[in-house]
């Protein structure tokens, strides 16, 4: 590639146009997609409505759900490294934080998308690999125990980044950008967080969630 061109992604302009680029990658809505490719019609119309892997394993298919949440991953996994690639460490941050956004805020389907944690899988995944695992044994601990998807995604959200933050793997930069993608995918689970605190949250496989 030549040198005028990274150069350019490397600036202020260049990483603002790998972060439309991370969302737009973000913002491709594999759940519906995938579903309506099998012939399921639409989502959006079952359980909770969500877009995501958890709504799409109700519809008794756990091929499609695996494939959802593979998808949703890669995508995420795909803006950190294709930004980090042409831009520097920096832009690989911004076009995570556009990937999550992209996917959980989806201008094709009016704003309104998944909970955004298969896609932070993936960008932890694109961000340093260390992560992703993390996140995914302490979700696959917590869903163990307690058999609750959205426990098991705010409790792996809180302890990765605490846990980067503490043992140093994580510097100011990247700290920062996983608390914030820590924070919006508490914000996206506001609903879950209501029914965990009343005692109605549904397990994994349940109706709702």
């Amino acid at each position: 590639m030549p040198e005028t061109l990274t150069g350019f992604f490397a600036t202020t302009p260049g990483i603002a146009v790998l972060a439309a680029v991370g969302y737009l990658l973000g913002s491709i809505p594999f759940g519906l997609l995938i579903t309506r490719l099998a012939g399921l019609g639409d989502i959006r119309a079952i359980g909770s409505g969500n877009i995501g892997a958890t709504n799409v394993l109700r519809t008794g298919r756990k091929s499609l759900a695996v494939a959802t949440l593979v998808a949703d991953a890669l995508k995420g996994t795909a803006a950190v490294l294709i930004a980090r690639w042409l831009g520097g460490e920096t832009a690989a941050l911004v076009a995570a934080v556009g990937a999550f956004l992209g996917h959980t805020f989806p201008v094709w389907l009016g704003f309104k998308g998944g909970k955004g944690v298969a896609t932070y899988i993936g960008v932890l995944l694109g961000l340093w690999w260390p992560f992703a695992v993390a996140f995914c044994l302490v979700w696959l601990a917590m869903a163990f125990l307690f058999r609750i998807s959205s426990l098991s995604a705010l409790t792996a959200s809180v302890v990765v980044p605490a846990g980067a933050f503490l043992s140093g793997y994580a510097n100011g930069p990247t700290a920062i950008v996983l608390a914030l993608l820590a924070a919006l995918v508490f914000i996206r689970h506001r609903p879950n967080i209501e029914r965990l605190l009343a005692g109605t949250e549904p397990k994994i496989g349940g109706a709702k969630g």
